[in-house]
């Protein structure tokens, strides 16, 4: 099938990418982080208009987003506003004008009307039910994120810890020899691995016809964890090759979701299962990130990264010459 993903270079979009290149489809990235030509806000786009029109599906996974701290800084901007509302309309007129089988990303925030992003993300579900697409809900997707900026709280702790292990007191004083956690902690998320939700996303590509816009499609683990339990595993991670770090709680309390809690709805379990415990997911990215970022210790500060790359190629398979997972 010849499958366009809108966003590809994204946390979800470039594992997705990889997923179904392997399954044997024919994926077509669009991403401004690729070319420019390829931004979304640009109306009209005759490049957007030309990969829509030559595809069999498109994933519309394309958004102005980040984590907490991203979304806390800037879902209240103009340019956060206008970025996304120019993207949905541009990429739902091209749908609509040459009728594409379709899935819009949406997300479990889409019903918290405080929220800026979660308004938008229930704009661009009435863009799709008005275009009989399918709606999938996202429940805190992690994995291997480029955009740092932009990262979400998994890969942000991970990135931080090492940070927090930088020698030079010059460089890095005090008050980075710690992780400082945005909140106290005590709010709980679903978190999914990515690969799960290429699996769940390519689950629903295949049985398009099986599903109806209404249909309650919640991409998620299903199982609820504290932000605070997350750290404990990261810092588990770290202690595993030879280092500590502290994390430590903030006092204030959840301004993103504001503590609220939604139920997920297990209707798609029918078709599709999640698979990866939260502490083997964690690990996997962990594991992924830590061969990149205990070579920058060693090259910037003089950090002895031999037993904890040993560690590291020993329980990953690692590849010794390229610090790359084997195939």
């Amino acid at each position: 099938m010849k499958v366009t993903v809108l966003g590809s270079s994204g946390q979800i979009g470039a594992y997705l990418t990889e997923y179904l290149t392997k399954k044997g489809h024919t994926v077509t990235e669009f991403d401004i982080v690729k070319n420019k030509k390829q931004d979304l806000t640009i109306i009209p786009n005759q490049d957007l208009e030309s990969v829509i029109r030559n595809s069999d599906f498109i994933f519309f996974l394309a958004f102005d987003v980040g984590g907490s701290r991203y979304l806390k800084k800037y879902q209240h901007t103009f340019k956060f506003i206008d970025n996304n509302t120019r993207m949905m309309a541009n990429v739902f007129h091209y749908i609509e004008k040459h009728h594409k089988r379709f899935v819009f990303a949406s997300s479990q925030m889409s019903n918290m009307s405080y929220s800026p992003y979660g308004v938008m993300k229930r704009v661009g579900e009435l863009y799709t039910k008005s275009l009989k697409g399918l709606i999938v809900k996202f429940w805190n997707v992690y994995g291997i994120e480029k955009d740092m900026d932009k990262s979400h709280v998994i890969t942000d702790f991970i990135m931080k810890g090492f940070d927090s292990q930088h020698p030079d007191p010059d460089l890095f004083p005090d008050e980075y020899k710690k992780v400082q956690m945005l909140t106290d902690g005590t709010e709980e998320r679903q978190f999914l691995y990515a690969e799960d939700c290429c699996e769940a996303l390519e689950t629903v590509m295949e049985n398009y016809t099986d599903f109806k816009t209404e249909d309650p499609l919640h991409i998620t683990s299903f199982n609820s964890s504290t932000i605070k339990e997350v750290a404990a595993i990261i810092n588990g991670c770290f202690q595993r090759i030879g280092m500590t770090v502290k994390f430590e709680p903030g006092l204030a309390k959840d301004s993103v979701q504001l503590d609220k809690r939604n139920e997920a709805d297990m209707f798609i379990t029918g078709w599709w299962i999640p698979k990866t415990p939260l502490d083997k997911g964690i690990q996997k990215v962990f594991d992924s990130m830590a061969s990149e970022l205990i070579e920058d210790l060693s090259i910037h500060c003089g950090y002895n990264p031999s037993s904890a790359t040993n560690i590291l190629r020993h329980s990953t398979k690692l590849d010794p010459h390229t610090g790359k997972e084997k195939e």
